[in-house]
């Protein structure tokens, strides 16, 4: 791997005034699936080894991924929208969401970094195993490995969707699509609070931000 990759430069500005903490800020679009497949694949696997059955684990996943499109759209109008309105507002804005409007060229900040994304993932796969353990007596709760493999799937999307439309050339008019969506979200004061589907839009729709 390049090292060079993770050094400040015109196109992937300083952050951080330590050498060292600047260097975590920036994260390749590879490592999402790098670290990420063998989550999923794992996941899956386990659902199975619990004993549930693979129509039933694609039924999950599926449940699990579309769950993700909605967490994508919600959270990128509400918490990566919102500053609070202190002195520290702007700057956690800023670290949250705002240094990829800022910066939006900037390949190395648009995938979130593993150890905050595997962080998060502790956080929600525990909350939904102790879901699934409130339902244990009317439902086995081997379906939220399935669950959450689905919705790592989602999010793994969502993240290499958001790269390609920002530095791919699509060609598929799916894409086109997209990064049309997107890029009025970001270059255009009208779509300012509206357009926050990136891997898909149809939540747009749903809630009328499209």
């Amino acid at each position: 791997m390049n090292s060079a990759m993770f050094h400040a430069t015109e196109e992937s500005p300083r952050m951080f005034e330590s050498n060292f903490v600047d260097m975590f800020s920036r994260v390749p679009w590879h490592a999402v699936p790098i670290i990420f497949v063998p989550m999923a694949f794992g996941l899956f696997y386990y659902a199975n080894a619990q004993g549930l059955g693979w129509p039933q684990m694609a039924a999950w996943a599926v449940a699990g991924f579309v769950w993700w499109t909605f967490s994508e759209y919600w959270l990128h109008r509400t918490l990566f929208h919102w500053q609070p309105q202190t002195s520290w507002g702007p700057k956690f804005h800023f670290f949250l969401h705002g240094v990829h409007h800022d910066w939006f060229n900037d390949k190395m900040r648009l995938v979130m970094p593993p150890a905050a994304a595997l962080f998060l993932a502790g956080i929600f796969i525990a909350v939904y195993y102790a879901i699934a353990t409130a339902l244990s007596p009317w439902l086995a709760p081997a379906w939220v490995w399935a669950f959450f493999g689905g919705k790592i799937v989602g999010y793994m999307n969502y993240d290499l969707t958001h790269y390609y439309i920002h530095h791919g050339r699509p060609t598929w008019s799916f894409y086109k699509k997209l990064r049309a969506h997107h890029n009025k979200h970001h270059h255009n004061k009208k779509y300012k609070d509206r357009k926050f589907g990136v891997s898909f839009t149809i939540w747009d729709h749903v809630f009328r931000t499209y």
